[in-house]
């Protein structure tokens, strides 16, 4: 089977699985029905992306499915489970935990640099622009699964979600906030660089 990597621990399993071809991934079978309509207009990268999700999710809970609140974020049914969803074809991510949690897999892209104004800040002062690519990857994938365990009243990446200074390593934790004028929050970030690819988690 097309299993990736398998990033799981005491809190949360956190698996990725690889696009392949001879797989097959059956909508009539891996699909919601209150999702099938979701699906009639998706690029067909994006469809075996969302089947890959719901594969893990028939291996780990079987008689579990995602659903999907009004802001889009998905969760499970029975929620006795959290869930956290990430793409970047020709892999797919998901996490399961007992308590909340957010992941982000980005591949690594020199064009993340024409967008860094967009949610960077306080960490201009640490970043190595020497290695601004991979800079920039590891701290767009914690504020993105920041805001998926954690969305801040006031939507902006580079405005109320700050990675605090860090060093790159092929594994690395580094702390996070959220914050606000009324409200300040910490969190951990446990990132991996794999196979030109960046994973954050934070649970």
């Amino acid at each position: 089977m097309p299993l990736y990597k398998d990033f799981s621990d005491n809190v949360a399993t956190i698996l990725i699985w690889e696009f392949d071809e001879n797989e097959e991934l059956n909508p009539e079978m891996l699909l919601e029905p209150e999702n099938q309509y979701k699906m009639l207009d998706y690029h067909p990268n994006k469809i075996a992306e969302v089947l890959m999700v719901r594969k893990m999710l028939k291996i780990l809970l079987p008689d579990h499915k995602i659903l999907y609140r009004e802001n889009g974020e998905p969760y499970l049914f029975p929620q006795d489970h959290h869930i956290s969803v990430s793409h970047s074809f020709p892999l797919a991510a998901l996490a399961i935990s007992k308590k909340k949690v957010g992941i982000d897999l980005e591949k690594r892209k020199e064009k993340i640099r024409s967008i860094r104004h967009k949610f960077i800040l306080h960490e201009d002062l640490y970043i190595n622009n020497n290695q601004e690519v991979d800079y920039l990857t590891a701290i767009w994938c914690v504020k993105e699964a920041l805001y998926k365990i954690h969305h801040s009243k006031h939507w902006s990446l580079k405005k109320h979600y700050d990675v605090l200074p860090f060093e790159l390593k092929e594994e690395f934790t580094v702390k996070s906030r959220v914050y606000d004028l009324e409200n300040e929050d910490f969190f951990k970030a446990r990132i991996s660089f794999f196979d030109n690819y960046c994973l954050a988690i934070v649970d």
